[in-house]
């Protein structure tokens, strides 16, 4: 497995400043949002230059970009806002190839019409799993138009809250443009060390075909975020699941200060090593 990190936890609005940071910090690779290009995470335009400016940083640094954040609500309450997050996925999607990468992460949605990433009600209705099939269909036209891959993510506050809805995601719309980024971290938020081993071993196995990128972050006992390595999460279980399907991708880490990175690229390099060994 190849180590990396959201290119944001580092300040800067130069694709080569930012990367120059993430290599200095210990890792191969990034998970770019075009914030780092001084731009909103998912600009109305980006010009040839500036897509051009994040490929010529990456190899000058040394940095694979392994994806590119293309995160929108998908299933938001107004349709005018989804067809603008469409809009801008396309143009995210016509100059990954000049970015030097291939995988767009999304984000499936929340009926919640203020924050991308909190739970709803409405998110486990059929009116809610409709829209989500009908914005995928949207965005695979647009990934087959422009040879992208897009990274859904399970995540609890999201319409696809499990891996089964993932896996149910992949078997209802059948295209071979959906993978999945895994974030264990995302599918629980209060259990016990059988549960959590059960609930991240049954998500890689059920969408073993499909991940093509991992993430690392943490929980607290208390069920928040935490830094990788600073809660509660098996990482030694996870990674050792990853391994038994053949996973080679990358790990990305998220949710840590900048001054934390070097850190967990110690902590994550321990556990590769160990479980290598």
């Amino acid at each position: 497995m190849k180590l990396g990190i959201f290119a944001k936890t580092f300040e800067g609005t130069d694709p080569r400043v930012v990367l120059q940071s993430v290599a200095a910090a210990g890792y191969a690779g990034a998970q770019y949002n075009m914030a780092c290009s001084g731009l909103p995470s998912l600009p109305d335009e980006i010009s040839d230059g500036q897509a051009q400016a994040v490929a010529e940083a990456a190899k000058a640094c040394g940095v694979e970009v392994v994806a590119v954040s293309g995160t929108y609500n998908m299933i938001h309450p107004d349709r005018a806002l989804r067809a603008a997050g469409h809009e801008r996925l396309e143009v995210l999607a016509r100059h990954c190839a000049r970015m030097s990468t291939r995988l767009i992460t999304l984000c499936t949605g929340t009926r919640d019409p203020i924050d991308q990433w909190k739970e709803h009600p409405d998110n486990d209705t059929a009116e809610a799993w409709r829209d989500l099939l009908a914005a995928m269909e949207t965005a695979v036209d647009i990934a087959e138009r422009y040879d992208v891959y897009l990274g859904i993510e399970p995540e609890l506050a999201n319409v696809v809250n499990s891996a089964e809805k993932a896996r149910s995601l992949i078997d209802e719309v059948k295209s071979s443009r959906i993978k999945v980024v895994l974030d264990p971290a995302n599918l629980f938020e209060v259990a016990s060390l059988d549960e959590q081993r059960k609930v991240v071993s049954h998500a890689v196995d059920r969408l073993a075909d499909r991940i093509v990128m991992a993430h690392a972050k943490d929980r607290n006992p208390d069920g928040t975020f935490a830094t990788a390595g600073k809660g509660v999460l098996d990482y030694a279980h996870y990674l050792g699941c990853l391994r038994a399907i053949g996973f080679n991708g990358s790990l990305v880490t998220h949710g840590l200060s900048a001054s934390e990175a070097a850190g967990v690229a110690s902590f994550l390099t321990q556990h590769l090593q160990d479980g290598a060994g």
